[in-house]
């Protein structure tokens, strides 16, 4: 091999390691931008608090009214039933509010001045690090002007609604808009930390939904829990609702008028079919409806400091493989291997304590 082969071999070596160290580089440096983003949001320590505000809107019809003010009930009572949630934290808006007097779970009505002073007592009660889940019940329209939830007196934007969120900053945000034409609405109320839902994914899908009635279905008893770990994350939720809303509407043989999608990494583009690792889905897979409990059959400090240990570790689990495409493949499986097995040392222990 003659020296100006040499050299040129010998350049393109240096070349080719050059690239691949930049390369590492810059998925380090993505990595840990990602750790940064997603690790600011729903760690859900123990002591971190549950609320969940349900606002039901108009309704076109006294029949629809009963079906709206049936789901309403229901989210309320699954919510204190299944996950813990106390009078105190649940707000409920139903309608115009005239059957307070007959429901103690009401709170208000859907009007403007009531969601405005419901969210502001809540920005008095919420400390930093809960979680705020909203649900979104009744009909949706949306025009060139603006998208709109359909309330009781004038109609409410996805500005405005975000304006209301705007001062919850310290906390985790999940919205959950099962109404019609929802969309756009849900589009404006993206941002950073916060998981959205929509139960439709363009303007045209603006006939009532069914995401509402199988969202309750998931919650039930945790129905949706797919990895059954005994806890039901956002994701699962919206995994169990939207594919049986597509099998309610393949059972009475017909095309769908309505495909939900999600929103949680705050870019405002909603995925029809959300995974981590691929945009979306990576915050909703950690984000559960309740706190991880011991139960009164483990009360002891190292139990309850142990749960936490693990719950923490499962959360890192999760990231990480949402992360897979920002780690060099050896560096992942290392400290994936690293995660489960602290993860399985510490659940031993757990278990055997009495």
């Amino acid at each position: 091999m003659n020296r100006k082969h040499k050299s040129r071999t010998s350049f393109l070596t240096m070349l080719r390691t050059a690239l691949w160290v930049c390369a590492a580089g810059a998925a380090a440096l993505a990595s840990a931008q990602t750790d940064d983003q997603e690790d600011a949001y729903f760690r859900g320590g123990p002591e971190s608090g549950r609320h969940a505000l349900i606002i039901t809107g108009a309704a076109a019809s006294d029949e629809i009214r009963e079906r709206f003010s049936q789901w309403s009930n229901s989210l309320h009572d699954v919510l204190a039933r299944d996950y813990g949630y106390s009078a105190d934290t649940i707000t409920m808006l139903l309608d115009d509010g005239s059957a307070a007097s007959q429901n103690e779970r009401i709170d208000g009505s859907s009007r403007r001045e009531d969601i405005a002073a419901a969210f502001t007592g809540l920005q008095q009660t919420l400390a930093a690090g809960d979680q705020l889940t909203v649900f979104l019940v009744g009909h949706g329209s949306a025009s060139d002007a603006a998208a709109k939830f359909n309330i009781v007196g004038p109609d409410i934007t996805g500005q405005e609604f975000a304006e209301l969120l705007a001062p919850l900053n310290q906390q985790d945000i999940v919205v959950i808009n099962t109404t019609s034409g929802s969309f756009e609405f849900s589009a404006a109320l993206a941002a950073p930390g916060r998981v959205i839902l929509s139960a439709t994914r363009t303007r045209a899908e603006r006939y009532d939904p069914m995401f509402a009635r199988y969202l309750i279905d998931a919650l039930d008893n945790r129905q949706g829990d797919r990895d059954k770990n005994g806890r039901l994350s956002v994701l699962e939720a919206w995994t169990f609702a939207s594919q049986s809303v597509l099998g309610w509407y393949s059972e009475q043989g017909r095309l769908p008028t309505e495909r939900a999608v999600i929103d949680d990494n705050g870019d405002g583009n909603f995925s029809l079919e959300p995974a981590a690792g691929t945009g979306d889905g990576g915050l909703a897979e950690i984000a559960y409806f309740d706190n991880h409990s011991a139960g009164p059959q483990k009360t002891s400090p190292e139990a309850r400091s142990l749960l936490a240990e693990m719950q923490d570790l499962e959360r890192a689990v999760f990231l990480l493989r949402g992360q897979k495409a920002n780690y060099l493949e050896e560096e992942y499986w290392t400290r994936m291997e690293t995660l489960l097995i602290d993860l399985a040392r510490k659940t031993g222990r757990y278990n055997e304590l009495q």
